[in-house]
């Protein structure tokens, strides 16, 4: 029985097309994981092949077999969670074909800098159920443009009991959580109270800043994950004047201090192998090795299928091609090659991706 599932979920990375995807609907994946596993987790759901933050997208890593699904959580003007990666919402819904809410343009200060656009906190959440999701990155996933105007936003109540109902995780990143605080639509509070309700336990909850990930060490015992970047700096600590920096952060002792508040970081997965100018990879840091000194697990973002997301050496085809940039490169090379280097889990464009590295070196094991 478990060859057969570990089967099935290659095969369902085998079948996928980027319109039309072979979505197998095998048992969920956490059901059998090992302990070395990687954890798979769906990143915006399956953006590589629906457009992101949608139900859609979430039923669709779930069927290629993510263990977690990842909603970005923004507020509503009426205090409810909604999954969009941003709450500015131009360029992942109609909203601009709406003339009853052309007034609701606007431009805002976000975390520093200027933003203009629609924000879901200027709406209620009935008013945002009257627009619908579209591709954000059309020229890079053209195929997704067929879903464009099939959903709806998600409230993040909608993708836990989707994710319950399949067995799977749910791993919420809290959006601009000073900006939400300082408008009076505080992020945690209600988080917590949709994941009390539904008494979940299989869950992570993210941010890339550290007041909030603190506050809600003393209200839960669910995991907690700082992610890190690439550059700059948490933003409550920049609001609040500090110099320190995310390079701080992934020092030994930021990691130990990191280590009294959360259970893991997600980084960048420069962190773990920089790319050159060149876009080819560098040598491996000491990140992994680090952060597991602190008992603190790591996981990576983004690895995405798309040449031009992918380091340099783990492209395929002909670059003088006008559809290399967005052509599948070898994903499972560069997956691979993270887990050799002791990562714990990957946030995944495609999970089936991730799936099937899985299940591959199950079968070596």
């Amino acid at each position: 029985m478990k060859m057969r599932r570990l089967l099935a979920s290659a095969m369902a990375v085998l079948a996928a097309g980027t319109l039309g995807v072979v979505l197998f609907r095998t048992e969920p994946a956490t059901a059998d994981r090992r302990g070395q596993d990687l954890v798979v987790i769906g990143h915006r759901g399956a953006s590589a092949h629906r457009p992101e933050h949608t139900l859609l997208s979430y039923e669709a890593a779930i069927a290629l077999g993510a263990d977690y699904i990842e909603p970005d959580l923004v507020s509503t003007k009426d205090h409810v969670l909604v999954a969009r990666h941003e709450n500015e919402i131009g360029g992942t819904t109609d909203v601009e074909a709406h003339r009853e809410f052309a007034d609701r343009r606007t431009t805002k200060t976000i975390d520093g800098r200027p933003v203009t656009g629609w924000f879901t906190e200027d709406f209620t959440l009935a008013e945002l159920k009257t627009l619908r999701a579209k591709e954000r990155v059309p020229d890079l996933r053209p195929d997704n443009a067929a879903f464009d105007g099939l959903a709806e936003i998600p409230t993040f109540e909608e993708v836990v009991q989707l994710a319950q109902r399949h067995g799977v995780g749910v791993y919420p990143e809290t959006k601009h959580p000073t900006y939400f605080d300082s408008i009076g639509l505080s992020l945690e509070e209600p988080l917590l109270e949709v994941l009390n309700k539904y008494h979940v336990r299989k869950a992570f909850i993210q941010s890339f800043e550290t007041a909030n990930l603190r506050d809600l060490r003393s209200k839960s015992r669910l995991p907690l994950i700082q992610l890190v970047t690439f550059g700059g700096a948490p933003y409550d600590w920049v609001a609040a004047g500090s110099t320190r920096t995310y390079d701080d952060l992934v020092k030994p002792e930021g990691l130990r201090e990191v280590a009294t508040y959360a259970n893991g970081i997600g980084v960048d997965t420069r962190r773990v192998v920089p790319t050159g100018p060149d876009g080819k990879l560098q040598a491996p840091t000491t990140l992994v090795d680090d952060a597991h000194r602190s008992r603190l697990s790591v996981h990576v973002w983004t690895v995405r299928n798309e040449n031009s997301q992918l380091p340099a050496d783990y492209r395929l085809g002909n670059p003088a091609s006008p559809v290399f940039s967005r052509a599948t490169g070898n994903v499972m090379g560069w997956l691979n090659k993270l887990a050799d280097l002791g990562i714990d889990g990957a946030f995944c464009d495609d999970p089936g991706m991730c799936r099937a590295v899985v299940a591959q070196r199950s079968l070596r094991a």
